[in-house]
């Protein structure tokens, strides 16, 4: 039974950096496609940035992408997102997602394509 915890969610002024944490259980292969999504109060969960099982990287948008940074450890199965230059648009549940292979494919941020969730972390900017 694959697990997924999110930590390191906080209340940051504008401006402000966090880095959140994401630790899989060892039923999560280290090569799982792993993204980071967002829900924002009356919003929908959006995807953030995914990782596949080498490496490869993308970002919803050019803005998150000159703001934040996610990487994996593959030898604690964990995945993180750095967080700078928050704004308040940036408030919202942020949640870990893996799937059950090491590619992310097309359309990567479709939610019904993840099969297992964190049950989310409070990122607050104002």
């Amino acid at each position: 039974h694959v697990q997924l915890v999110e930590s390191g969610g906080d209340s940051v002024q504008p401006g402000g950096s966090l880095r959140l944490s994401c630790a899989a259980s060892d039923e999560l292969s280290i090569n799982a496609c792993m993204g980071w999504f967002r829900q924002a109060p009356g919003k929908e969960r959006e995807g953030v940035a995914k990782i596949n099982g080498v490496g490869t990287i993308t970002y919803r948008s050019d803005s998150m992408k000159g703001r934040f940074t996610i990487s994996r450890d593959k030898g604690s199965n964990a995945l993180y997102l750095q967080m700078s230059s928050l704004k308040p648009e940036d408030t919202a549940i942020y949640y870990c997602a893996a799937r059950d292979r090491e590619t992310c494919g097309s359309n990567w941020d479709a939610l019904s394509k993840w099969a297992y969730w964190g049950q989310g972390t409070q990122v607050t900017v104002s």
